[in-house]
């Protein structure tokens, strides 16, 4: 790090093409650029305008630089994030695209001189190329986890996830068993049906040269720090297990929820129609931007919310068969539920919804950023994991008390309208209601905190600039 930079640095940031990755990027950034930091946030224009908004009084130290895609064969066009893919089968095509444009970027700013040149480049798990590029001009990689501590303890060491050693998984019942390294008794490990699910798209080396597992493996294996967005308050023993595993700095960098400030859009008749519930009473359900749900799946929930007899406002996106003319919903499901249930289409201001005082439980998929967003409100959460680390997300807060998960079919994956109904009204109206609405306020103080998130991020920046600090001293 230069000399006439000690106290500040240039950080330049690399999310993966993910809504749940670039959006809870840009929100580090805003906190790394508070506290007198300047940050580069690599993106692409589509992604800029829909996602990231730096305010004003931050603008003159986040540069956003937007980088065209090239045109890659089998990616449809426009196609800038995994919400944009008709098709997980495609998630190798964007993989392909985002290699060879965000490459060539971060090469061209490793060689500008300072103060355009970083001091660091956080990483997300995807830029596996990126380590190894910017240790060639002598600049340091830290790498940032997206999920939990639990989650990264069970997928293991680098090298397992690049497919060597004890800890390799070599076929889907690999993922169903905790791994002996884990000191102390869980339920944190892949049902059947979940690993075979998760090992071919994740595990398989893809159209872009490398699995999905190999470009984690080796982010963590070349990084010079491991970030993890979580808390020392909230897994301490998870935390301890990945630091074993890594063999480096493992720092936790808080939980940085969005604040609840998004443009409501044209959802202002949803937030009227909040304000007439009852504090507490009505269901939330979202399923993220990454899961791509049937007709079939997207019948199961409505008629479990129906059954629920709970009010509730669903965040619906088209089922994958929409182009069959199936629509997702039971004939007659809007015109029985109105008044008592919204059916919201398009995008939601998710962080609006969940900060609504009528919000009492959220049913989610168990993505790392959206049980971070219902926990930080002191929402209630029913989970129903449908993909990669939800269903590791799923038994760690369940064996914490902290939720219900619905049952899934061993075999087939289904899940019936009933256990969501009885799920829901567990949480929220059953004689054990109380249990998790007083653990839902209990850590809404933790994962809610922006002292304690603002003071992970002191501590992550203070780690980095120590290791340039004795780099410095080194050279």
């Amino acid at each position: 790090m230069d000399a006439r930079s000690s106290s500040s640095m240039h950080v330049v940031m690399l999310p993966w093409l993910a809504f749940g990755h670039i959006l809870p990027f840009t929100e580090l950034a805003k906190r790394i650029a508070r506290q007198g930091h300047r940050v580069t946030l690599f993106s692409t224009p589509r992604n800029t305008r829909r996602l990231i908004r730096i305010p004003p009084e931050l603008a003159g130290n986040i540069r956003v630089v937007d980088i065209t895609l090239p045109r890659v064969e089998r990616l449809p066009e426009d196609s800038e994030a995994s919400i944009d893919l008709p098709s997980d089968d495609l998630r190798p095509y964007l993989r392909v695209a985002y290699d060879a444009a965000f490459a060539d970027k971060l090469s061209a700013i490793l060689q500008e001189p300072w103060p355009q040149r970083p001091d660091w480049v956080v990483i997300d798990y995807a830029a596996y190329w990126a380590p190894a590029a910017a240790a060639r001009h002598g600049v340091p990689c830290a790498f940032l986890s997206l999920f939990g501590a639990a989650a990264l303890s069970f997928y293991g060491p680098p090298e397992g996830l690049m497919g060597r050693g004890k800890y390799a998984r070599t076929k889907p019942e690999d993922l169903t068993v905790v791994p002996d390294y884990v000191p102390f008794p869980t339920t944190v490990a892949y049902r059947g049906l979940e690993a075979r699910e998760f090992f071919t798209p994740v595990l398989a080396p893809d159209e872009s040269g490398v699995s999905e597992g190999y470009r984690f493996g080796k982010c963590i294996e070349q990084s010079q720090l491991v970030g993890i967005r979580s808390s020392a308050e909230f897994e301490p023993e998870w935390l301890q297990v990945v630091s074993g595993l890594y063999q480096k700095p493992v720092i936790p960098v808080g939980l940085f929820p969005p604040p609840p400030t998004q443009d409501i859009g044209s959802h202002k008749a949803a937030l009227q129609w909040l304000d007439g519930q009852a504090r507490r009473s009505v269901v939330y359900a979202a399923f993220g931007s990454e899961a791509k749900l049937t007709s079939a799946q997207l019948q199961a929930i409505a008629l479990g919310l129906e059954a629920s007899g709970l009010p509730f406002l669903w965040a619906f996106r088209q089922p994958t068969d929409a182009n069959e003319g199936k629509s997702g919903l039971p004939e007659g499901f809007e015109e029985r539920i109105n008044g008592r249930g919204l059916v919201c289409r398009g995008w939601v201001p998710q962080a609006r919804f969940l900060a609504h005082e009528s919000v009492g439980g959220f049913l989610t998929h168990a993505g790392w950023n959206s049980i971070i967003e219902g926990l930080a409100r002191g929402v209630r959460l029913v989970l129903l994991p449908l993909m990669f680390d939800q269903g590791l997300n799923a038994r760690h807060l369940t064996e914490k008390k902290i939720s219900v998960e619905v049952p899934r079919d061993e075999e087939d994956g289904s899940f019936a309208p009933k256990d969501i109904a009885a799920a829901l009204r567990r949480v929220l109206v059953d004689e054990e209601c109380e249990v998790f609405g007083d653990k839902a306020k209990e850590l809404a103080k933790l994962f809610g905190n922006d002292e304690m998130n603002d003071q992970c991020v002191r501590d992550f920046l203070k780690c980095m600039s120590e290791y340039s600090r004795q780099r410095q001293v080194a050279l």
